[in-house]
């Protein structure tokens, strides 16, 4: 593996959706997820985080390095009880031993963070309890998302569908179709801000370069191998990287975001858009700090 990044980050990640749910809030009976003050869609770090896990597994396929702790189907306590396996760890003299060996909990930490690569990159709390204390410790990781928000108010539709399957004997001896609802955004292109912090790679995950190269991969195709009908047509259009020529930084996360502008490219028309070619992404360079780069990928 490569060695750990040493140059602090920031991303915007815009992408878009065309006739489809880019993230349903069940509180709403699985509509798009809209901030209701101002009308712009939502869509949550867990979601985005969600596609970037599948990606990886699917093209690392749980090569060593790479597993992905967080997967449907797989108890965290099973990977857990594995660290323990691995580490010669017996639960029930789980005391004992930390006092033979006071750096146990940092081995099991170290352990998880080498093997599964969305501990290294996202962090996790793997403090679990199991009968005895199957505990792997909290992990705070360098790479963090916040929320996406559209950059334009979007306008959710509900649209009513037949299917000619019925569901019981009883039901089709009634009627011949049944009745049902699916909710999709015409059209809403987002915006997601990222973070990535070398300074808690070194301290803790051990974050690489190759790590690094693998999340990049991973958010300009997350998308790709996740097409559904519910989803509609979904594609990330530009993933714009801020490179710190430090560990710790040369400017607030903030000035760089506003360095990215997203306009209409027709500003006079009030219709709403329906194609990323309605608008125009502008990064000013001129106004980049010095010891700050920029990227444009996508």
């Amino acid at each position: 593996m490569s060695d750990v990044i040493k140059n602090r980050y920031e991303f915007v990640i815009l992408f878009d959706v065309e006739n489809g749910n880019p993230n349903g809030d069940p509180d709403a009976g699985n509509m798009p997820r809209i901030d209701p003050d101002t009308g712009l869609g939502l869509v949550t770090d867990v979601c985005l985080k969600r596609k970037i896990r599948n990606y990886v597994e699917t093209v690392k396929e749980d090569c060593t390095g790479y597993r992905i702790y967080v997967k449907d189907g797989v108890p965290l306590n099973r990977s857990d009880k594995e660290a323990y396996v691995q580490l010669h760890i017996d639960e029930k003299k789980l005391k004992e031993q930390k006092k033979n060996d006071p750096t146990l909990d940092t081995k099991v930490r170290d352990w998880m963070c080498a093997n599964f690569y969305d501990i290294r990159t996202f962090g996790a709390v793997m403090t679990t309890f199991v009968k005895a204390a199957l505990n792997c410790g909290q992990v705070r990781g360098p790479v963090q998302l916040g929320f996406a928000r559209s950059v334009e108010p979007v306008y959710p539709q509900e649209v009513t569908i037949t299917r000619v399957a019925i569901t019981t004997e009883a039901d089709a001896e009634k009627k011949g179709t049944e009745m049902g609802r699916k909710y999709i955004v015409p059209y809403g292109l987002y915006r997601c801000e990222g973070y990535i912090s070398a300074n808690l790679a070194r301290k803790t995950t051990g974050f690489s370069e190759d790590d690094l190269n693998l999340l990049w991969e991973a958010i300009l195709n997350m998308f790709e191998h996740d097409h559904s009908a519910a989803r509609g047509k979904m594609a990330v259009r530009q993933l714009i990287v801020f490179k710190h020529d430090s560990e710790l930084g040369n400017a607030p996360a903030w000035k760089l975001f506003d360095t990215v502008k997203v306009t209409r490219r027709d500003e006079s028309d009030a219709t709403p858009a329906r194609a990323y070619s309605d608008y125009v992404v502008t990064v000013d360079r001129d106004a980049l700090p010095d010891g700050v780069s920029c990227t444009c990928m996508g």
